[in-house]
């Protein structure tokens, strides 16, 4: 099953970019603003980003949903089948839907995979999963740099009169992300070291702890699909109480069970852990606010990390804009007696 989703994955893109060249051959100008349509919340901002008003972008996958579980519903196909062009992230994180993206894409759609221009090289491959890697990359900003890119190429495949717009899009929207990546860096480096442990309820934030120095532990593997047994919850707690670390951290996509065991484990063997904070992993904050941008997630994720874990963020992090950076008022209780 699993080798029938990745050979989708692999058709989508082939048939995507026989499909784009079909659309710039034929030379006609494009209708404004065309129909784009998108998976997770993610691509669907730096797709908006790079488009401008070229574009109707639209996503399928919104706030709080795991994309790792996802199925596309009767609405979702249509809006797929309605587009001129569609974006995804790939990497398998769209599992569920490869079917529907791969039948529109057998029908001379563009479909893109974002994440297309990224050397295989970079690419996480977690242990035990042979022939899967870790498809979380946003985490990194400087490879969802290299996301935006892909965007800007593929618009101006599709659409070569504005190809200019989009790239000079892209490249104001890039200095945005080089901003966001020094500010990351700097106050996750400002975290004490013996503190800089990410402990989340999934294994999303590998590409975040690689790029910016943080040692980072998930209850659950990259996939939400996975389940963390007996053996790995004590496991993480035996290693929470010889490191004496004091905060961890929920998801706003994934449920809290898991950590919750965590924190009684802990609480069970004389140690009190605390939530530090929600994070966004898998999806992004509610449309419409500052944390509902690719930009406000990573600066709201950055900064309630460093905060928790005794580092140095200003509170409305780096634009001054975060509406709560604590976030402890999740179901786990902050403290265990």
């Amino acid at each position: 099953m699993r080798n029938t989703t990745l050979l989708s994955c692999v058709l989508i893109t082939a048939v995507g970019l026989v499909g784009c060249e079909r659309h710039q051959a034929g030379g006609q100008l494009r209708g404004q603003p065309y129909r784009v349509t998108t998976t997770v919340a993610m691509v669907t901002d730096i797709v908006r980003q790079v488009a401008g008003d070229k574009a109707e972008v639209q996503g399928i996958i919104g706030e709080g949903v795991d994309p790792h579980l996802y199925k596309p519903t009767r609405n979702d196909i249509a809006a797929l089948q309605q587009a001129e062009v569609v974006f995804y992230n790939g990497l398998l994180l769209e599992g569920k839907m490869a079917d529907a993206l791969a039948r529109v894409a057998s029908g001379g759609r563009p479909v893109h995979a974002v994440t297309e221009l990224l050397d295989k090289s970079y690419l996480l491959q977690p242990a035990g999963r042979p022939g899967h890697v870790d498809p979380h990359v946003w985490m990194d900003v400087s490879a969802w740099s290299q996301a935006v890119e892909a965007v800007a190429q593929a618009l101006g495949n599709f659409d070569p009169p504005n190809r200019a717009a989009y790239t000079e899009n892209a490249r104001r929207y890039g200095e945005k992300l080089s901003q966001l990546d020094a500010y990351v860096r700097r106050v996750v480096q400002s975290i004490p070291e013996r503190q800089r442990v990410l402990v989340t309820a999934h294994d999303a934030f590998s590409y975040f702890g690689r790029a910016y120095g943080i040692e980072v532990r998930g209850i659950q593997g990259i996939s939400t699909e996975s389940e963390a047994g007996l053996e790995d919850i004590n496991r993480l707690v035996s290693f929470l109480v010889e490191r004496e670390i004091q905060a961890i951290f929920v998801e706003s996509s994934v449920a809290e069970k898991n950590v919750r065991a965590l924190i009684e484990g802990a609480a069970a063997r004389g140690w009190t852990i605390r939530v530090g904070g929600l994070l966004y992993s898998d999806a992004m904050g509610p449309p419409g606010t500052y944390e509902g941008t690719y930009v406000g997630m990573l600066d709201h994720n950055a900064t309630v990390i460093a905060r928790a874990l005794g580092g140095d963020a200003p509170a409305g992090g780096m634009t001054g804009s975060l509406r709560n950076p604590e976030w402890n008022l999740r179901l786990v209780p902050a403290e265990r007696p």
